[in-house]
């Protein structure tokens, strides 16, 4: 038995913010059956995360794909992996079974073929929507739990600083720290996102940094004693502000820098002596240095979840067909939350 499998490539590298003419949707004939004793799997999936990160490995050259792993290039033509949740459909492998539920490494495709050594796990939704496990109950929520509590190390009262608030990391991270009795405070692109970072997620205050002209003085108006804790997915001019008003002792915890990915002219450059005399901590970091959390993260993720302190931010757009449109939606500001592709019916 075969299928005809649709998946996404990009026509050639994308340099600048991503347009949906840069991808090609490609079908080729996918067998259903595998070679006995291959370990190889097939699925079908159902929801895929699209996630910034992704343009850097869609540029001819970047710094981040000398790391290898999740940040390597693509290929012109090649398919484009993602992490996703998925049902299995056909199995050489003995730790899965034909109708098995799986997280992990697939394609922006309707199936993925998954080889032996693939990145992936069978599922227990454990109650929850299919969707938390591609985004609340998976990296993203890794990155803002690991982020926060282990770079930054929060105190009780601290003042924390986030930015891309709404975003699928940013929002998590504003949410842990109000439950960890910090005052924060997020920027973001609308004010309606202004309005639901306030009314709907707890921030004490959250601004439009579109409406600003001079980030410093903002950042001295809301944090008049100063930012001990800033979460950063921004980079650039947001970043040497923050560290402007940062107070000693300080600690930036660099998620992302989402402003630079689509002009190469920005580039963050805080004040050093602001650095060494503050003895600011500023450290970059991935949720898999830190997958050694990911069962504490889970339970405590899933606790906050079931009592209803902490609020599930999605954005889900429908069908494979409309990958391109929400993947370039990233970089215009489209998203509100975690921005998942649903591909099939559970």
């Amino acid at each position: 038995m075969e299928v005809m499998n649709k998946y996404w490539t990009i026509k050639t590298h994308i340099e600048d913010a991503p347009k949906e003419a840069d991808f090609d949707l490609k079908t080729s004939t996918l067998a259903l059956s595998l070679d006995p004793g291959s370990k190889e799997m097939i699925v079908k999936n159902l929801y895929v995360s699209i996630d910034p990160y992704q343009l850097n490995r869609m540029k001819s050259s970047s710094s981040s794909q000398k790391t290898g792993g999740f940040a390597m290039g693509i290929t012109p033509g090649q398919e484009i992996e993602a992490f996703g949740v998925a049902r299995v459909v056909a199995s050489e492998n003995p730790d899965y079974e034909k109708g098995d539920l799986v997280a992990g490494l697939v394609t922006w495709a309707e199936y993925s073929k998954i080889g032996s050594q693939g990145m992936i796990r069978e599922l227990d939704p454990m109650g929850f929507p299919l969707s938390y496990h591609v985004g609340i109950l998976a990296f993203s929520g890794l990155t803002a739990y690991a982020g926060f509590f282990e770079i930054c190390k929060p105190k009780r009262g601290e003042k924390v600083f986030v930015s891309a608030a709404s975003g699928s990391v940013g929002n998590l991270v504003g949410q842990y720290a109000k439950l960890h009795g910090c005052y924060v405070v997020g920027c973001a692109g609308s004010k309606r996102k202004v309005q639901l970072l306030k009314e709907k997620l707890g921030f004490d205050e959250a601004f439009n940094y579109r409406e600003e002209t001079d980030l410093n003085s903002t950042l001295k108006r809301y944090f008049p004693d100063g930012i001990d804790i800033y979460f950063d997915n921004v980079g650039a001019e947001m970043q040497e502000a923050a560290v402007a008003n940062m107070n000693s002792f300080g600690r930036v915890a660099v998620c992302g820098v989402i402003s630079e990915y689509t002009d190469s002219g920005k580039k963050a450059a805080p004040d050093m002596l602001d650095v060494i005399y503050k003895r600011i901590k500023i450290q970059g970091f991935l949720a898999g240095d830190h997958i050694g959390l990911f069962q504490d993260f889970i339970s405590t993720t899933s606790d906050h979840l079931r009592s209803g302190e902490l609020c599930p931010l999605e954005d889900i757009s429908d069908g494979l067909d409309s990958i391109p449109f929400a993947f370039a939606g990233l970089f215009r500001g489209d998203n509100i939350g975690k921005k998942i592709v649903k591909i099939a019916e559970e």
